[in-house]
């Protein structure tokens, strides 16, 4: 594993070797994960002087941190990288992220032109593979697989990858757990991540006052399976432990977490967000199907009874808390009823928005060889019925918050109408009129009127 310093010294020592070499570009795609491990990339590029350009303009250097969780995201990053290819043809291409680890012959099969192909597991060796001009390009033979590409199931430590700040943002994800022991039957994740592994909590704490020395107020806790982080760890630890640990050591920093799994939100975590200032009241927990048969078929480890008895312990405990839910349609062998099911359930519940995904076939997992494969029409008109939906629990959530002041952070870009936006406490996207030093501040804000997609407020 290289530290920080050494990824320095072997960025400098790159450099002076490639003096031609002064730009690059960062293309990702997927989950924060991705994002957060991008903003590393380009870190220590700026700090070793490089220029960082928009990725659809000429670079010469090109890294894409590629996504696969669907055959979408699969196309988006082939298409990204022959953009690359022809922007500048001259320019070395760096390939990483879960696409590249799960097909790096189709990625070869892309073109001729050189294509460095970087794994999961060394990502941090993304600046060494990008700068130095003796960088292999792989052939991947069938049982040759380059030097900066490592089997990732037998990987059992986390990839450290510091950041200085985040790119173009006011909140920063901060990545605290890498990879999946769960192998749901639809999902390709844990082959292109392998098995949950944890940033040590010292780590991630320094990370953290990296953040706030750098002037970001809110910071998202963001991984593959970030309930299961430090259960790896030699003494193990909790991420209750750690989310104490961080909003005690750092009490002007908002924090959020990215999803949870329904079984990981526990009376203590709920009793611990009610008592803490600096830990913000908005979950995000999956469900993916309000069927016990779908559920059972997708290995989900709970029943849709437990969810909505979960469900209904969050907002019980956080009444103006915003819940976020998961829902994978078109699951094999989901019928009309199951369907409904997944509706009703969701109809039912008091959270607050949607996000709806169509099933997509990932070669290499269970799911893919199941029967009664749901055809593409159907996934279509279900996953529409469902975002209509969405957009009616967003508007009911936001409606019920009016009249109410809420903390929010500012952004520091303004909204098409040239107000100043940011989010409650409680995640609603809010525009009103601020003070020109109001950005990157937490202000008191008073709901007046729904939006579309937003309210508007008053600066208090």
């Amino acid at each position: 594993m290289l530290s920080c310093l050494f990824l320095r010294k072997v960025c400098a020592g790159m450099k002076k070797q490639n003096k031609k070499i002064k730009t690059v570009a960062v293309a990702t795609l997927g989950c924060k994960v991705n994002q957060c491990e991008s903003a590393s990339f380009q870190s220590c590029f700026e700090e070793q002087g490089y220029t960082v350009n928009p990725f659809y303009t000429a670079a010469d250097i090109y890294v894409i941190n590629t996504c696969a969780v669907t055959a979408k995201a699969a196309a988006q990053s082939r298409q990204l990288i022959r953009r690359a290819q022809r922007t500048n043809p001259e320019a070395k291409v760096v390939v990483t992220g879960c696409y590249a680890q799960i097909a790096p012959q189709k990625i070869r099969q892309i073109e001729a032109d050189p294509i460095v192909i970087v794994g999961n597991a060394n990502k941090h060796q993304i600046f060494e593979a990008a700068l130095s001009e003796a960088a292999p390009l792989q052939s991947f033979q069938q049982n040759q697989a380059g030097e900066y590409f490592n089997d990732i199931t037998v990987q059992d430590e986390i990839s450290q990858l510091p950041v200085r700040r985040f790119p173009g943002r006011t909140r920063a994800f901060l990545k605290v757990q890498d990879g999946c022991n769960n192998f749901c039957s639809y999902c390709i994740v844990p082959y292109a991540r392998g098995r949950s592994r944890s940033l040590t909590q010292d780590k991630v704490l320094n990370q953290a006052l990296l953040y706030a020395q750098e002037g970001h107020r809110e910071i998202v806790l963001t991984g593959i399976h970030v309930g299961h982080y430090g259960l790896d760890l030699k003494p193990a630890a909790t991420l209750l432990d750690l989310l104490k640990k961080l909003t005690a050591a750092t009490p002007d920093i908002r924090y959020r977490l990215s999803s949870l799994e329904p079984t990981e939100i526990t009376p203590e975590l709920l009793e611990f967000m009610t008592a803490a200032d600096n830990f913000m009241p908005h979950l995000h927990i999956p469900l993916q199907s309000g069927s016990g048969k779908i559920l059972k078929k997708m290995h989900r480890r709970y029943t849709a009874e437990e969810f909505i008895a979960k469900v209904l312990r969050c907002k019980k405990m956080l009444p103006a808390a915003a819940i976020g839910v998961d829902v994978l349609v078109g699951f094999p062998g989901e019928t009309e009823e199951d369907f409904l099911q997944t509706y009703d359930t969701v109809t039912k519940l008091p959270v607050t928005y949607l996000h709806v995904f169509p099933y997509s076939k990932r070669p290499g997992t269970p799911a893919a060889k199941m029967t009664h494969q749901v055809a593409a029409e159907i996934k279509d008109e279900r996953v529409a019925v469902l975002r209509k939906l969405d957009h009616k629990k967003r508007n009911a959530f936001y409606g019920s918050r009016i009249g109410k002041v809420h903390a929010v952070l500012v952004e520091a870009e303004k909204s098409v109408d040239g107000l100043a936006r940011g989010f409650t406490d409680n995640y609603i996207p809010v525009h009103f009129q601020a003070r020109p030093d109001d950005a990157n501040r937490v202000v008191p804000v008073k709901l007046e009127n729904l939006q579309e997609r937003f309210v508007i407020g008053t600066l208090v």
